[in-house]
């Protein structure tokens, strides 16, 4: 395939995962976005390695635990907001403030 194919899918991905965490107010949606958003990233890293001989998957496996990182304290999160709001809109984390 070509370098373009893949880049296109990459931004498309990167396309949808900003707007789902610009539009979205559930908590657990807004994460399955930035996890859209880093399978873009992880796209692009291994297109380029592939096309440059440069070594992107270990990039990319990096990336793939920061984003398991992220989802564990992110799903953490939205819990305790849910605990105490009986809710997971983001808009209602404002409120929280002490």
């Amino acid at each position: 395939m070509l370098l373009n194919q893949f880049l296109l899918l990459a931004a498309i991905l990167f396309s949808i995962g900003v707007y789902g965490v610009i539009v979205r107010r559930n908590g657990v949606l807004v994460l399955m976005s930035i996890e859209l958003i880093l399978n873009a990233v992880n796209i692009n890293l291994v297109t380029f390695s592939t096309y440059h001989g440069v070594d992107g998957q270990v990039f990319a496996l990096f990336v793939i635990a920061v984003a398991a990182a992220e989802v564990g304290v992110g799903l953490a999160i939205v819990l305790l907001i849910f605990r105490n709001k009986r809710s997971v809109d983001i808009s209602e984390v404002d409120l929280m403030r002490g």
